[in-house]
């Protein structure tokens, strides 16, 4: 039963992390695109406002950064409980 256990802390683990960064996602694009949009215009980079950069770029951005996150995550996690290489 132990190693039963240990997948169910494991996969516990591993959606925990997942909806984490998920949230992150979506408080990127859906948030700041989006929704705080007309608070984020007042600030300018590169001459765009804020709001539109992250509408067109910024969430994508930070979902290659989510990416690489997660990948240094789950091979932390991997270790933890023995599934690593």
């Amino acid at each position: 039963m132990k190693v039963n256990n240990n997948a169910k802390a494991y996969w516990r683990d591993n959606i925990k992390y997942v909806l984490i960064l998920l949230s992150i996602w979506f408080i990127a694009s859906y948030g700041a695109g989006i929704l705080f949009k007309d608070e984020l215009n007042s600030i300018k980079i590169g001459g765009f406002k804020l709001g539109f950069w992250f509408a067109q770029q910024g969430s994508m951005y930070v979902f290659v950064v989510l990416i690489f996150v997660y990948v240094r995550l789950m091979n932390k996690l991997d270790k933890k409980y023995g599934y690593d290489e």
